[in-house]
C-alpha cells in the first residue's frame, strides 16, 4: 500500500466516525417531587434492553421527515417494561447524551414536551401511533447573564452538558401518560427536509386529584402536527434571525392557567437560570412568557443525580446565535482526526512522511 492510498483510506474512515457521535438519545429521566429525586435509566439504542420507563429506540440517528411514523416516539420505539410515578408540579429532568455517551452534539433548535393519555392502560403495552397529544412546554431562543444579554438557543446549554427540566402542570388530571420530550436539531434546516427530530417517550403514572385537561382543539396527532415546510422546521434564516416560530399546537390552556395560578413559584425558580427572550414575542410563535418559565436548564456535573437536581439552576457559557455549530465542533473534529492520523502512521511506520506533532517534526 502506498502512502497516498493509506492516507485516502484512513481519512475516509475517520470522517465517517464523527457522524456516529453527532446523534444521540435520551439516556436518563429524573423526577423531583420537592423531597426526593428518582432517576430512571434508559437503554442505549439497539442494545439488549433492561427494564426501563423510557421506550428504547433502535438507533441514535434522527427521525427525518415530518410525516415519518417514527416521529411518534423515535426510531422503531419499543414498549418499556416499567412505569415511573409522579405528581402534579413535579420536576421532570431529561438527560440527553450523544451516541458515544458524551454531551449532546447539537446546539441549534427548539425543545418541546408533549403528553398523551394511555387511558386505563399502564402504558407498558399502549400503542400511541393514533394518540392525541397536547403540548406542555417549549423552549427555543433565550437570553441569560452568561450570554451577556445576547440571544442563544437553549439547546446550546444541553450541548454544554446541561439537563432539560420541565415542570408537570400543577393541575393535570391523574392517570397514565406518555411524556414525549423532543429535540429538533435545525443545523441543517436551511434546506428543505434538513431538520432532525429526536423524540423520546417515557411512561409515567401521575397521581393527585386535579382536573386539568387539554381541549380537543389543542390535541394533535404525531406525526400530523408538523409539515416539512413549517417555518419552525424549514428555516433558511436559522443562523441569522433572533426570532423563531414553534411548530405544532399552542401549549394547552390548562397548563398556562396552572402556571399562573401557582403564583411566582415557577417564574422565580427560573430567574437565576434563563429569561424568556424572542421566543415569547415572535410573530406566530406559540410560546408565552408564562409558559416559557416551565422549561429550564440545569448543568450536569460528575456528582450524583440527586445532588445535581438540588443545585441552583444556572447556564454554562454560550456561543452567540450567529456562531454556527460547525465553528466549535469541526475544529475539534479536525484536531482529533489529525491526532488519529499521526497515531496511525506511527503504528504503520510508513516511511518518508514528515508529520508535525506537538510543535515538533517527526519522521515516520
Amino acid at each position: 500500500m502506498t502512502i497516498l492510498q493509506a492516507i485516502s483510506s484512513l481519512v475516509l474512515c475517520l470522517f465517517a466516525l464523527p457522524s456516529v457521535a453527532a446523534h444521540g438519545y435520551l439516556a436518563y429521566l429524573g423526577i423531583v417531587d420537592g423531597q426526593s429525586y428518582t432517576n430512571y435509566t434508559g437503554n442505549v439504542p439497539n442494545a439488549d434492553p433492561s427494564p426501563s420507563v423510557i421506550r428504547q429506540v433502535s438507533d441514535i440517528s434522527p427521525v427525518k421527515g415530518a410525516s415519518n411514523p417514527d416521529l411518534n416516539c423515535g426510531l422503531n420505539a419499543q414498549f418499556a417494561q416499567k412505569v415511573a410515578s409522579a405528581n402534579p408540579g413535579d420536576l421532570l429532568v431529561f438527560d440527553w447524551r450523544g451516541g458515544d455517551n458524551t454531551n449532546w452534539p447539537h446546539n441549534t433548535g427548539p425543545m418541546l414536551t408533549y403528553m398523551t393519555s394511555c387511558g386505563s392502560s399502564d402504558c407498558t403495552q399502549y400503542n400511541s401511533s393514533s394518540s392525541k397529544w397536547f403540548k406542555i412546554a417549549e423552549i427555543g431562543i433565550v437570553t441569560n447573564a452568561t450570554s451577556n444579554g445576547s440571544p442563544v438557543w437553549a439547546q446550546q446549554s444541553v450541548m454544554n452538558g446541561a439537563f432539560t427540566n420541565v415542570t408537570l402542570p400543577s393541575t393535570i388530571s391523574p392517570g397514565n401518560y406518555l411524556i414525549r420530550h423532543e429535540i429538533i436539531a435545525l443545523h441543517l434546516a436551511t434546506e428543505l427536509g434538513g431538520a432532525e427530530f429526536y423524540p423520546a417517550c417515557s411512561q409515567v403514572k401521575v397521581g393527585g386529584s386535579q382536573t386539568g385537561m387539554a381541549k380537543d382543539s389543542e390535541m394533535v396527532l404525531l406525526p400530523g402536527a408538523y409539515t416539512d415546510t413549517d417555518p419552525g422546521i424549514y428555516d433558511p434564516d436559522v443562523y441569522s434571525s433572533n426570532s423563531y416560530t414553534f411548530p405544532g399546537p399552542p401549549i394547552a390552556t390548562f397548563v398556562s392557567a396552572s402556571a399562573s395560578s401557582s403564583g411566582s413559584s415557577s417564574s422565580s425558580s427560573t430567574s437565576s437560570a434563563t429569561s424568556p427572550a424572542s421566543t415569547g414575542s415572535t410573530s406566530g410563535s406559540s410560546s408565552s412568557s408564562g409558559v416559557q418559565s416551565v422549561c429550564k436548564l440545569q448543568r450536569r456535573t460528575q456528582s450524583s443525580a440527586e445532588s445535581v437536581a438540588r443545585r441552583s439552576l444556572k447556564h454554562s457559557s454560550h456561543l452567540p446565535l450567529g456562531i454556527q455549530e460547525s465553528h466549535q465542533q469541526k475544529g475539534l473534529r479536525l484536531h482529533s482526526l489529525w491526532g488519529d492520523l499521526v497515531t496511525t502512521f506511527s503504528a504503520l511506520r510508513l516511511g518518508g512522511l514528515e508529520i508535525a506533532k506537538g510543535g515538533q517534526s517527526a519522521m515516520y
